[in-house]
C-alpha cells in the first residue's frame, strides 16, 4: 500500500450528509464523544491488527516522577525498537510513511533513519477541556468563508467531529496547550556542515480564560498572547516580540509588536504573518508551531484517515541530560534520540488560493487524532516541488493533562540544511503550566520593561 491509500477516506465515521452538514453536529453525533470516540473525536478502537492499540484513558498524572527542575521521567524509558527504517528497507515500510519522510531517506540515506516502538495512546485532556469541547461540537461554527470561530468555548476542541480541512486545521490552532505556559527553549538552524549558534529564548504564552484578569467582553476575538525574549546570542539578548493571536484575523488581523535593545525601541510588527521567513530563513512565521495563523491564502481540503509512523511519546528528545551537539547534527537531528509510533493521523491538504500570494503553492499536514497536532507537515515551492519537510516531536506532559512538542524540526530536502526549535535549555527550567498572569503583562508597554537592561 502507498503512501496515498488511505485507511478510510472523507469523514471518517460519519454519513455523506454529516459530511455535507453545516458546521455543528447533532446532539446524537456528539454522543459519541466519550462513546466508541474519544471525548476528543479520535477512534477509541484500535486497529485491526493491534498495532494501534484502543485509546484506554491516556496516561495517568503519576506516570512518572518529575525532577527538580520540572523535566518528567520517560514513562517508556525500558522499551526497544519494535524495528528501524533504513534507506535499505524504506521500501518495506512507504505505505506508512509521508512523501517527505521518504524525501528524507533519499537526500540522508547514509545517515537518516526512523525507530518504531510499540505505540502508546498516551493523550488525555483534562475535565474542563473536553467539557468545552462537547459544548463546541454542537454550537461551533465556521465564520466568514472559515476565517474565524463562531461560538468557540475556548480550552476545548471546536470541531471533534470534522466536515472539512478548514475544521481540522482550526483544531490543531486552537488546541489545549494548558492556560498559561512558560519555558525557556532553544532554536538553531544548522549549517550544511552542522555548526550552529543556538538562540535561548523565554516565551510566555497565555490563553484569555488563563488569566487572572479575564474580561470576556473585552477578549471576544483574543485567541492567545505570546511573549518571547532572546536571552543570547549576545546580538539578539534582549529583543523581545509581543503577538496577540486573534480567533478571526482576516476581521482584525494578528496584533504583534517588536522590541528592539539596541534601538531601545518598541514597534509594530505587522510583518509576523503568513510567509514572512523565520528560524536563519529555514522556516516561514506560520510554519512555527507547525501551523499557526490565518488560513485564508489556502483552500483546504480534508483527504481522510491514515496509519503512519509520525514523532511521539518524545520524552528521549527532551531529557535533561543531552546536550545540543547530542541532538543536533548536519542534515538532520540525531535519530539516537527519536522515536516513532504507528498512529492514526488525519490528512489534510492546503493548496494556494488563484491570487494570493506565499512562497508555499501546496502544503500537507497530518494531525494526530488523539491531539489534533499536526505531527508532519510537507511544503512545495511555486514550481510544484517538494521543498521542507517539518516534524513535530510530541511529548505529553501527563501530570498537567496536556500535550506538546520537545522538538520540531524543519528540513529543507534541496539545501541541506534545517532548523530546529522547542528544545530545552541545557541548564534551565522546562515548560511550566497554568502560572498566575495577569493581561498588563502582555501590552507594548511591558516590552521594553521585559527587556534584558
Amino acid at each position: 500500500m502507498n503512501h496515498k491509500q488511505l485507511i478510510q477516506a472523507g469523514c471518517l465515521g460519519l454519513s455523506l450528509a454529516a459530511c455535507q452538514a453545516p458546521a455543528a453536529v447533532s446532539p446524537e453525533q456528539a454522543a459519541r464523544l466519550g462513546a466508541d470516540l474519544t471525548p476528543v473525536g479520535a477512534e477509541a478502537a484500535g486497529n485491526a491488527d493491534g498495532s494501534i492499540p484502543a485509546w484506554t484513558g491516556g496516561l495517568p498524572k503519576d506516570a512518572g516522577s518529575k525532577d527538580a527542575n520540572g523535566f518528567l521521567a520517560d514513562p517508556f524509558a525500558g522499551e526497544k525498537p519494535l524495528f528501524t527504517i533504513t534507506a535499505e528497507n524504506v521500501g518495506q515500510y512507504q505505505g506508512k510513511l509521508t512523501p517527505g519522510q521518504l524525501a528524507m531517506f533519499k537526500r540522508y540515506p547514509d545517515s537518516y533513519r526512523i525507530p518504531v516502538y510499540p505505540s502508546h495512546r498516551s493523550v488525555s485532556l483534562p475535565d474542563r477541556s473536553n467539557a468545552a469541547t462537547r459544548q463546541n461540537a454542537v454550537q461551533t461554527r465556521l465564520a466568514e468563508g472559515g476565517n474565524g470561530l463562531e461560538q468557540f468555548q475556548p480550552g476545548g476542541v471546536p470541531f471533534p467531529l470534522p466536515h472539512n480541512g478548514l475544521e481540522a486545521i482550526w483544531n490543531h490552532i486552537t488546541r489545549f496547550r494548558g492556560y498559561s505556559v512558560k519555558r525557556i527553549t532553544v532554536q538553531a538552524s544548522p549549517q550544511v556542515n552542522g555548526s550552529y549558534t543556538p538562540s535561548v529564548i523565554k516565551q510566555n504564552l497565555a490563553f484569555p480564560i488563563g488569566l487572572t484578569d479575564y474580561s470576556a467582553d473585552k477578549m471576544t476575538n483574543i485567541l492567545y498572547m505570546f511573549r518571547e525574549e532572546f536571552l543570547g546570542p549576545a546580538r539578539k539578548a534582549g529583543n523581545v516580540t509581543l503577538v496577540h493571536e486573534t480567533l478571526n484575523q482576516v476581521r482584525e488581523p494578528r496584533m504583534a509588536w517588536e522590541y528592539n535593545a539596541g534601538q531601545r525601541r518598541v514597534r509594530r510588527a505587522p510583518q509576523i504573518a503568513y510567509d514572512s521567513p523565520g528560524a536563519d530563513g529555514m522556516r516561514t512565521i506560520d510554519d512555527s508551531d507547525m501551523y499557526n495563523g490565518a488560513p485564508d491564502r489556502f483552500e483546504w481540503k480534508l483527504i481522510g484517515k491514515q496509519e503512519l509512523y509520525i514523532p511521539y511519546n518524545s520524552y528521549r528528545l527532551e531529557s535533561p541530560r543531552l546536550k545540543y551537539d547530542d541532538i543536533i547534527r548536519p542534515g538532520h537531528i540525531n535519530p539516537d534520540h527519536t522515536r516513532y509510533e504507528l498512529h492514526r493521523v488525519w490528512h489534510v491538504v492546503a493548496t494556494l488560493k488563484p491570487g494570493e500570494r506565499h512562497l508555499y503553492s501546496k502544503r500537507d499536514f497530518y494531525i494526530d487524532e488523539d491531539s489534533w497536532q499536526v505531527a508532519e507537515a510537507d511544503a512545495y515551492d511555486s514550481r510544484g516541488n517538494l521543498w521542507r519537510v517539518a516534524e513535530g516531536h510530541t511529548n505529553f506532559f501527563y501530570d498537567q493533562q496536556i500535550p506538546w512538542f520537545a522538538g520540531v524540526t524543519h528540513y529543507d530536502v534541496i539545501s541541506g540544511r534545517y532548523a530546529v526549535g522547542a528544545l530545552h535549555n541545557e541548564e534551565k527550567d522546562g515548560y511550566r503550566f497554568d502560572f498566575p498572569v495577569t493581561s498588563k503583562e502582555f501590552t507594548p508597554s511591558a516590552l521594553r520593561a521585559s527587556g534584558i537592561r
